[in-house]
């Protein structure tokens, strides 16, 4: 059940990479949100503490190059537990923790110590408390070299540089930072939150191998104009993520333009699974086209000009028109065993994009020029 009255939500560590994710996506519901970082005056801090209803706690040191950040990250969760018991108000705690919270490590004693303090408040009734101890997290904003090795192998391959494997079968359990913002967004506008040890959802088992040879992958069909499929699943993140790697003077990249007397051909996109999309110009009066397939479909939609698109059965020698321009936007599709061409009947320029249920093979092209 939701609850009508939104709670206020101080985040600790709102500078790193889950905080900053967390602050956007609860922004966008609507929630009043304090970012509490190092930055923060101390003043400031205690007060947001004090008051919000509900504290997530990032805050935390990874690999900090000096150990006694441990011991910095420990005497903050000791000021804030001090703090919210100092309220009253007797908060939800999201405590964000890690599976290597047992290990025998400075870091797994830093996350111990952090669910102690937790634990210890709503004990004693002094707040709730949710505690994750998340996998690795992995997704935009995070810091190469720091958060996890997808940000370094996103990082690195999209500016062409090496990766650096030890074990390609070593396991990764996953969580997409999306998928954890939008759980613990719910569990904040729940009048009744979870409490306790929970997991997190959508949890996606791989290895590093795999997860190298994906991202790797979307960097060669880049700069080949071939994607793989990206649509859902682990895929659909890992390409977000590395896209959102990307340095500004990759957003874009050129194509290469097919040109002769009739006009150009310009093959925009390929995928293995979905065909390709593509695009080409032609003159006033131009016609092209002259063939049929066996196999291949393709959808035809002029984005500028005029056209007519002419079919004969191969066959029955049956015949078919159809007139379209960019003011009516109609979808032409191509049929197998027809054969079909496209003349430019306007006065400007005509441009239309093409979608081919296969990319184009040249060893197999599946077109055999017939007259229309």
């Amino acid at each position: 059940m939701i609850i009508s009255e939104r709670p206020t939500v101080a985040v600790t560590g709102a500078s790193g990479f889950i905080g900053r994710n967390l602050i956007v996506g609860l922004r966008e519901t609507g929630l009043v949100v304090w970012p509490l970082s190092r930055a923060t005056p101390r003043d400031e801090a205690t007060l947001r503490l004090a008051e919000a209803d509900v504290v997530v706690h990032l805050a935390g040191a990874v690999r900090p190059q000096d150990p006694a950040e441990f011991d910095q990250t420990n005497a903050y969760a000791a000021w804030m537990a001090e703090v919210i018991e100092q309220g009253g108000r007797k908060p939800l705690i999201i405590c964000a923790s890690s599976v290597r919270a047992d290990d025998d490590t400075p870091y797994g004693a830093s996350k111990r110590a952090a669910e102690q303090r937790v634990l210890d408040l709503a004990q004693r009734d002094l707040a709730r408390a949710a505690i994750y101890r998340l996998p690795n997290v992995f997704g935009k904003w995070a810091r190469p070299n720091y958060n996890s090795c997808i940000a370094t192998f996103c990082h690195n391959l999209a500016r062409g540089l090496p990766i650096r494997i030890d074990d390609p079968s070593a396991p990764l359990s996953l969580v997409y930072v999306d998928d954890l913002v939008d759980q613990w967004r719910d569990q904040i506008l729940e009048e009744t939150p979870a409490e306790g040890f929970l997991e997190a959802l959508h949890v996606r088992q791989t290895t590093v191998g795999d997860v190298a040879e994906i991202i790797g992958a979307f960097a060669d069909g880049r700069s080949a104009g071939e994607i793989q499929a990206v649509g859902e699943g682990l895929a659909r993140a890992l390409y977000a993520t590395f896209v959102s790697a990307l340095p500004t003077e990759a957003f874009s990249y050129p194509l290469i333009a097919h040109t002769d007397p009739r006009g150009s051909f310009i093959e925009i996109l390929k995928t293995p699974a979905s065909g390709q999309v593509s695009y080409f110009t032609a003159h006033p009066g131009v016609t092209r086209g002259g063939h049929y397939h066996h196999s291949k479909v393709e959808k035809f939609l002029i984005v500028h000009g005029e056209a007519l698109f002419r079919f004969r059965h191969i066959l029955t020698g049956d015949v078919h028109e159809v007139r379209t321009s960019a003011e009516t936007p109609v979808v032409v599709e191509t049929i197998p065993g027809w054969a079909h061409d496209v003349t430019n009947v306007g006065r400007d320029m005509m441009v239309s994009l093409i979608w081919a249920s296969e990319v184009f093979d040249r060893a197999r092209p599946d077109t055999v020029a017939a007259a229309v």
